[in-house]
């Protein structure tokens, strides 16, 4: 609910440091390349390396010092030299969206149990964002810093009101500084009501959203399930992009349809209300759910939530049982923007909660119930003579599709599409107890480094090989900055991995998990300067491709048709740390078919883990994380014991047993600290698996030409099974 005193003064703040902004800077070519070969080098064997060691060196011979000042031109005249084919290489993209780029936030549950449920959370959900988007328009949201530094804003400008429009060619994004209404989805029906006014004031308070988004359950619950699916026409921005162009084609040339979908188009973001069974125990669906929408059939038609989805907007998704989270576009906006805007609206639900209880209890946004709604009441102090102001319309109205044979086709082929990409997807979560970022730092550890060690090592203790790692590191220290690309695989990680796996002792392990730590930070800290190699090189190529397409006849250098490229351009483990107490999950589909979208939060006392995939051991990839965290933690504390063991008691000259560094009386047993609980592992122990330092770096499967000649022995199986159970 919002206050309807009389507006403080705030002052501008938001954009206040956007000029003050360094530029990305363009980073030494040679600094460039040694770094290329650096993260390369744990990812080719002797000969690929050095075979891509020449092209590099050919490179920064020949071509390279040329394409290299006319990017530094280039830079000049942008505000960031990446910025331009950073858009261009999101919006060619072709594919669905869905799973393939938009990323999703769970959001912790209410704490209050009145407020937990779908509509109470709903419409505080949409609250706190009405007043997100007031302060952001009035330029009174507080800017974005790391410690003092200020980071740069501009993303907040294209997160409400934008769009991706798909077209022939590609896709364009829209955005729409001025919209003041929601679009609201109900079993794939469309339904959209003004929510603020011309100064971006909230028309209406929770009670009157809620009442709003119950009219709407009620209407659409008059549907049959055969409409639903036929009507869904929300299911099209799930297509590849060149079918969805033509589709809105289609749709625009009736009058009508156009004017439906400018205001999708427009809206400030799509609340999508589920009607599917409760989520919040079920991670691996919840996930799903949030991801792509879940799969489901009654009588051969699609109930699922996947078509209660518009993929090229911002989306506040909340479930049946409450469970609410996000889905966005990625376009225009990086997980930290989003982040940001999350754990705000999350914040200010539970300020709204304490000003229901205590009306003079602060709330962090300072928007202000409008004039023009309909409950406004004038502050008693307010003149007399101040006319009545003629309420806005609020009410909810439905978008009614005019919808032809080709678009009805349309819908029908896009369902079992997307419902196909669903059934190749695995989506699977793991909420770990065992210990977070206190117990990784109280250790000496950085704890974002130690998770990337943590990936890498259970990915090897799966498949036993070593592949190419990406981790985004945030640039918005720079104008319109957004990430460069941390290659976490690094000769240390490698070192930590074959010693890891290897029958050194304890101690050898923790201190290359150290040393490997330890290069991962000064890497991120590289990476977040501007310093790092993909975005550079990627530039280059841009430029490069631009000239060839303009006719000119100068052959691609090497080093972009060398197998390295490809190598390090195939993120096996794309990865990202984007952790916050408001969030419960975060993940994003693979980025490679062979690969993991592995998402992460890591909490004062837990880590949080989303990973999806197409047809590989998602499951089992967790667990086998699991049973690295644990057991790394084990080697840890014995390590730490050690090293801090108490000296043992001593018998004093009139027989009484006192402690060795207190001198004090000890009554009763001292206990051997060996007596403690040993910590519970699942399956067998990472440190008992033997000596596998000849398989590092192989990286494919050896094969076992006889494993399909002789008969299998149960019993020998059954034997075996016992082994490893014990």
């Amino acid at each position: 609910m919002f206050s309807t005193n009389d507006a403080e003064i705030v002052p501008e703040t938001t954009f206040a440091s956007q000029d003050k902004l360094p530029k990305l800077p363009v980073p030494p070519l040679e600094d460039t390349c040694r770094r290329y070969l650096g993260a390369l080098e744990g990812l080719q064997d002797p000969e690929e390396h050095a075979r891509t060691k020449e092209v590099v060196k050919e490179f920064l011979e020949k071509e390279g010092p040329e394409i290299q000042q006319k990017l530094i031109d280039w830079a000049k005249t942008q505000d960031s030299y990446i910025e331009e084919f950073w858009y261009e290489s999101y919006l060619s993209h072709s594919d669905p969206v869905v799973l393939a780029l938009n990323p999703f936030f769970v959001l912790e549950n209410d704490p209050t149990p009145n407020r937990g449920s779908q509509l109470p959370r709903a419409a505080s959900l949409i609250t706190a964002s009405l007043g997100f988007i007031h302060d952001l328009r009035a330029k009174i949201l507080e800017p974005d810093f790391v410690r003092s530094t200020p980071l740069d804003m501009d993303q907040y400008t294209r997160l409400f009101g934008a769009a991706r429009i798909p077209t022939d060619a590609s896709c364009r994004m829209e955005v729409n500084s001025n919209s003041h209404h929601i679009v609201v989805l109900r079993r794939g029906q469309f339904y959209w009501f003004d929510v603020l006014d011309s100064e971006d004031r909230p028309l209406l308070t929770e009670r009157e959203i809620i009442r709003h988004l119950q009219a709407i359950i009620d209407d659409a619950s008059t549907l049959s399930t055969k409409d639903v699916a036929q009507r869904a026409v929300g299911v099209l921005s799930t297509e590849n992009r060149k079918i969805w162009s033509k589709l809105r084609s289609t749709i625009s040339s009736d009058k009508h349809n156009a004017s439906c979908l400018e205001i999708v188009d427009r809206a400030l973001f799509i609340v999508c209300l589920d009607d599917g069974p409760p989520m919040k125990d079920d991670l691996p669906q919840l996930c799903s759910n949030f991801l792509c929408g879940t799969y489901g059939l009654e009588d051969g038609v699609q109930v699922g939530t996947c078509t209660n989805r518009w993929y090229d907007k911002l989306q506040i998704i909340i479930c049946s049982d409450g469970a609410a989270g996000i889905n966005f576009e990625h376009t225009g906006v990086d997980g930290h923007t989003v982040l940001r805007y999350a754990a705000d609206m999350f914040t200010e639900c539970l300020m709204l909660l304490a000003r229901s209880i205590n009306p003079s209890a602060p709330t962090l946004f300072h928007a202000q119930l409008s004039p023009y709604a309909k409950s406004y009441k004038p502050p008693r102090n307010a003149k007399q003579n101040v006319p009545e102001m003629e309420p806005i319309d609020t009410t909810p109205k439905k978008l009614e599709w005019n919808l032809t044979s080709e678009l009805r086709v349309g819908i029908r082929f896009a369902e079992t599409r997307i419902s196909d990409l669903i059934c190749q997807n695995d989506c699977q979560a793991l909420e770990f107890k065992g210990y977070g970022k206190n117990f990784i730092t109280r250790h000496g550890f950085s704890p974002d480094a130690f998770v990337q060690m943590a990936l890498q090592a259970a990915y090897f203790g799966l498949y036993g090989r070593i592949e190419c790692v990406y981790e985004p590191a945030m640039t918005k220290a720079f104008l319109h900055g957004r990430t460069e690309a941390i290659r976490s695989v690094q000769p240390e990680s490698i070192e930590f991995t074959k010693t890891f796996y290897s029958e050194a002792p304890a101690s050898e392990k923790a201190a290359a998990l150290r040393k490997a730590c330890e290069r991962h930070v000064k890497l991120t800290k590289e990476c977040s300067q501007g310093l790092g190699q993909d975005r550079h090189l990627y530039a280059l190529y841009c430029l490069l491709q631009r000239e060839r397409r303009d006719g000119s006849d100068k052959p691609l250098p090497a080093i972009f048709s060398d197998p390295g490229w490809v190598v390090l351009n195939t993120s096996i483990l794309s990865t990202s740390n984007c952790g916050n107490p408001a969030l419960r999950l975060f993940g994003f589909g693979p980025v490679a078919a062979a690969g993991f979208g592995i998402g992460y939060i890591i909490k004062d006392d837990g880590l949080s883990i989303c990973a999806s995939s197409k047809h590989l051991q998602t499951r089992r990839f967790l667990d086998t994380l699991q049973g690295f965290l644990l057991d790394v933690q084990r080697s840890i504390i014995h390590l730490h014991r050690a090293a801090n063991e108490r000296p043992s008691p001593f018998v004093d000259h009139s027989g009484v047993l006192r402690d060795a560094r207190t001198g004090r009386p000890i009554n009763g047993c001292v206990l051997d600290d060996d007596e403690e609980d040993e910590i519970a592992l699942p399956g067998y122990s990472f440190f008992g698996s033997g000596d596998v330092e000849k398989i590092i770096g192989q990286r494919k499967r050896a094969e076992q030409p006889y494993s399909h000649i002789g008969k299998l022995c149960l019993a020998l199986t059954h034997a075996l099974a016992h082994v490893y159970d014990r």
